[in-house]
């Protein structure tokens, strides 16, 4: 056998050849460079070049308060202490000699690291709840609230009636219609709901639909976004001149994440919103998070740094800078966590624990409602112990975190789901999370009701307080009129009481027809104060209808002709009179 493999040091972990230990030979050192301070060199730019390529992947922020930062500084230090027993050539005899060979080596980043880890478990340990409660409770500011006098009531063509799933069944039907986007295009799953022109809509960029799409496209960027109106249901795709460039499902250094750690690398950041502004221009807002008790805790937004979306221009503004037309900057999310640790500890720490005295807790699931040019935060509000019933509910501004809680006790929402549900059993319709809106200055959940394909097929307005009242039609002002005409009957509003855009029609009954549409009868009603202006109802709607008679003097609600003028006008009840 060659004895230049001896020298050549196959094995020689402990310094020494195999072949030469047991032939009881001299021992033989590992290769290693001579220069302390080439060494010194190698060690440090491998360690740069590893620190380099594992933040562009991990993109963590540089601040103390991230524990991402922690975990990249130690994994930092283990690749410079790991290259320094490389280079130096494994000296030492023995376990001990060996130590003490890894201990001098290691003896800077060993430092730094247990640095490093001290700072965070004691700033771990300044942020505990158990300390530090009082901080925490005082997160979120919460002021009582009137819900009639502060929450405007709207009429039916105002109502939200999209939710999320909904939506992203309307985008993903539109781009199947542009022959030119739907083979290289995907819809992305944002849909953030904001307020644009005075309409609640929801807005969400197109992506690439794959790595080959994305090479093809990328020096044009996107081409347009969406927008799907919540009340209307018409979706409108925006073409762009320039393409968008900057977006969360981009590649490199125009992936939104990459772009946004690269221009603040000390920032961190909540999940990026996508918004337009009243021009239609896109953007991105990124909410910058900040810690505020002890290193790790209280979670809370200082502000945010607006990314164009198709420029990559940016800029940062304080909370109280954020321009009017944003709509999200504190997400749903952190406002129900800052809310839970209010409710929480009320009372103290030990109360949350002990006795649970006024301790109370967001429900599961919220939903967000228009209310003036911004967008505000919806959840119930219950007791620590699950009763299956509210106390109140709040309402928050996403853009300024101002909370109101308004007390209404009643059922929360998986309960109002369960009772529409319960009203149209046989037909096995899933309600969607509800909406609260004001209707009669009553606190009302409105939601839709879907079939098994997800279509919506009906409407329902269940009473916070009294979720016993359950009103269901086919139409969004069918099933407000029918909701408004529970309430009279159960004394909860006047009698005479209209939404402002219906009003009251009385007259002789000249004329009645019928005709049957999709299994419903609907009647069609012409009076004689009222020649060549045709009333409609459905007898599913006012089953009263199907008794009246020509000459009968009837009274009938239907909508305001100022409002919609038509000389056919939907009726909502046709009763008899006199």
């Amino acid at each position: 056998m060659n004895n230049n493999w001896s020298n050549a040091g196959f094995g020689d972990f402990a310094g020494q050849s195999p072949f030469t230990a047991r032939s009881g030979g001299p021992k033989k050192e590992r290769k290693k460079i001579n220069s302390p301070l080439g060494r010194t060199a190698v060690n440090l730019l491998v360690t740069l070049v590893f620190g380099a390529v594992y933040f562009y992947v991990a993109l963590p922020p540089i601040n103390f308060k991230a524990s991402e930062f922690y975990v990249f500084v130690i994994l930092l230090c283990a690749v410079y202490a790991f290259c320094a027993i490389l280079t130096s050539g494994f000296q030492g005899e023995g376990a001990k000699g060996y130590f003490d060979f890894v201990k001098k080596q290691c003896r800077i980043p060993f430092y730094i690291t247990v640095a490093l880890l001290l700072t965070a478990v004691v700033g771990g340990i300044l942020g505990w709840q158990l300390f530090r409660a009082g901080d925490y409770r005082e997160l979120l500011k919460v002021d009582p609230g009137d819900f009639a006098a502060e929450v405007e009531e709207i009429s039916f063509d105002q109502i939200p009636m999209l939710d999320a799933d909904s939506a992203m069944k309307l985008g993903n039907r539109k781009l199947g219609e542009l022959a030119d986007m739907v083979s290289q295009f995907e819809v992305a799953d944002d849909y953030t709901q904001i307020n644009y022109k005075g309409r609640p809509v929801r807005v969400t960029p197109l992506r690439y639909g794959d790595w080959i799409k994305w090479l093809n496209n990328r020096s044009k960027g996107l081409p347009a976004y969406l927008i799907i109106d919540m009340v209307t249901q018409n979706v409108e795709v925006v073409r762009l001149q320039e393409g968008i460039r900057y977006t969360t499902a981009e590649h490199f250094g125009r992936n939104l994440y990459r772009y946004l750690r690269f221009h603040y690398p000390t920032y961190m950041f909540d999940q990026p919103a996508f918004e337009i502004d009243e021009q239609g221009n896109p953007y991105w807002v990124c909410p910058r998070i900040t810690k505020t008790i002890g290193l790790f805790g209280g979670t809370d937004i200082n502000g945010a740094v607006l990314v164009n979306a198709v420029t990559g221009e940016c800029a940062y503004y304080d909370v109280s800078d954020v321009p009017q037309w944003v709509d999200h900057v504190f997400t749903a999310g952190l406002i129900m966590k800052q809310y839970d640790y209010h409710g929480t500890y009320i009372n103290g720490f030990f109360n949350s624990l002990f006795g649970q005295r006024d301790v109370t807790v967001t429900t599961d699931g919220y939903n967000y409602l228009a209310v003036g040019d911004d967008v505000y935060m919806y959840t119930g509000i219950t007791s620590v112990v699950s009763d299956e019933s509210n106390i109140g509910f709040i309402l928050s501004n996403q853009r300024t975190k101002e909370t109101r809680f308004y007390s209404c006790a009643g059922a929360e929402e998986f309960s109002a789901m369960d009772s529409a549900q319960g009203q149209v059993q046989q037909m096995h319709y899933v309600a969607t999370f509800p909406l609260l809106l004001n209707i009669a200055d009553q606190p009302t959940y409105f939601m839709a009701l879907k079939d098994a394909a997800g279509l919506v097929k009906m409407y329902a307005m269940v009473n916070v307080s009294q979720y016993q009242i359950v009103a269901t039609g086919g139409t969004v002002a069918d099933c407000q009129t029918n909701y408004r005409q529970m309430l009279s009957n159960n004394h909860l509003i006047d009698d005479g009481a209209l939404p402002v855009d219906q009003k009251e029609t009385v007259g002789t009954l000249a004329e009645i027809r019928s005709v049957v549409q999709n299994g419903n009868t609907i009647f069609y009603l012409t009076l004689a104060e009222q020649e060549g202006t045709y009333f409609y109802v459905s007898a599913a709607d006012d089953p009263t209808v199907v008794l009246l008679n020509v000459g009968d003097r009837v009274s009938v609600i239907h909508d305001d002709p100022g409002l919609a003028v038509s000389n056919v006008i939907r009726a909502y009840s046709a009763a008899r009179i006199g």
